[in-house]
């Protein structure tokens, strides 16, 4: 490929312009993405953590007799709560997964077939790993909540 110059033509310019501008784009498309996960990252967080508190409150309550009536539904909306979190995490991981997938295929086949240069690297996903570690301790919170299990139990 011919390397481009200010004395290059002006629609080779253009199309290098064009060329570098559609490459960068994957790139911010890519950013979003991961923007994408932490807002379910962050909606998930929310109801895990709060019904872990409503499970906790409750469970204390009743270990030091202040409630004498059944917790038992307070214990399932928290546990409810939990599994939704976890479940809301388990779709957004996937979600992401696939479009990243996507994104690669159609980023290579451009770079392939010399619309894009493809030189950047498209690292892993950091947002995904940390997704991955809060799904697990989600995991480790609605177990030890149902078995009194664990870490949290």
């Amino acid at each position: 490929m011919e390397k481009i110059t200010s004395e290059s033509k002006p629609e080779m310019i253009n199309t290098e312009l064009s060329a570098r501008r559609t490459g960068m784009s994957f790139q911010r498309t890519r950013m979003s993405a991961d923007r994408t996960l932490m807002s379910v990252m962050r909606t998930s967080l929310s109801l895990i953590s709060f019904g872990f508190t409503i499970f906790q409150f409750f469970q204390k309550l009743k270990a030091n007799e202040v409630f004498e009536g059944g917790s038992a539904p307070a214990r399932h909306f928290g546990i409810t709560l939990v599994a939704l979190g976890i479940g809301m995490l388990i779709l957004g991981i996937i979600y992401h997964v696939q479009f990243m997938l996507e994104l690669r295929a159609v980023r290579a086949q451009m770079t392939a077939d010399g619309l894009i240069h493809g030189e950047t690297r498209f690292p892993p996903s950091l947002t995904l790993i940390i997704a991955i570690i809060l799904l697990l301790i989600g995991i480790a919170a609605i177990v030890s909540m149902v078995f009194h299990i664990g870490p949290y139990g």
